[in-house]
């Protein structure tokens, strides 16, 4: 039986961003079934103590940018640091995400063009024509897939998706979730296969 890995992430991760494409060579490679699951920080973080970024001290606030240059570079991959549109809402490209995953429809792809619109090409991912633009270029149906995503049920499906997440002990994106244990941040991917390659029991708090 395949492992499975619920991916707990959101659009505005920078860090989602980073290890997006990392995280499914390893998904590949070790034949991992991938559980998409995006998840509305504003929901997550006050449920696991976590701060907005406009909240942090400053300091942590400069050394971010600190690790998303030393990231993108270890990953080969080019980002703008401060997009243009930064924070912005994310809802409609998340739960679009959790439709495509629903439908078995390409959310790594899709997800891989959403990271590039707001974090390479300074695209409001907010706006419903960036949104359909993407799904266009995917073949897929944007306007079903947009009406799908404002409705109750989709809303429903992205705040329980958070809530899953609370339970998981996943504290922020991303959050690989492999037979229980979590995997906080994509500077944990290294650590995640070698708990695929080694097939070891999950780790739990003590």
């Amino acid at each position: 039986m395949a492992a499975q890995i619920d991916y707990f992430y959101t659009h505005l991760s920078p860090w989602a961003f980073l290890g997006h494409q990392e995280f499914l060579r390893i998904a590949g490679k070790y034949d991992v079934e991938v559980n998409f699951r995006p998840v509305n920080l504003g929901i997550l973080f006050p449920l696991t103590g976590g701060l907005p970024l406009g909240k942090r001290h400053p300091a942590r606030q400069k050394y971010r940018f600190i690790e998303l240059q030393r990231w993108s570079e270890k990953r080969k991959v080019p980002m703008t640091y401060k997009p243009a549109h930064f924070p912005t809402d994310i809802a409609l490209a998340d739960t679009v995400a959790i439709l495509c995953q629903k439908q078995g429809g390409p959310v790594a792809t899709y997800s891989q063009k959403v990271f590039e619109a707001v974090w390479q090409n300074d695209l409001n991912a907010a706006d419903e024509n960036v949104i359909a633009s993407i799904l266009n270029s995917l073949g897929l149906s944007a306007d079903e897939l947009i009406a799908a995503a404002k409705t109750e049920e989709a809303s429903e499906a992205y705040t329980l998706n958070s809530r899953m997440a609370e339970e998981a002990n996943a504290v922020g994106s991303p959050t690989y979730l492999l037979n229980s244990e979590p995997f906080w941040g994509q500077d944990r991917l290294s650590l995640l296969e070698d708990a695929l390659k080694s097939g070891r029991p999950a780790y739990n708090s003590l």
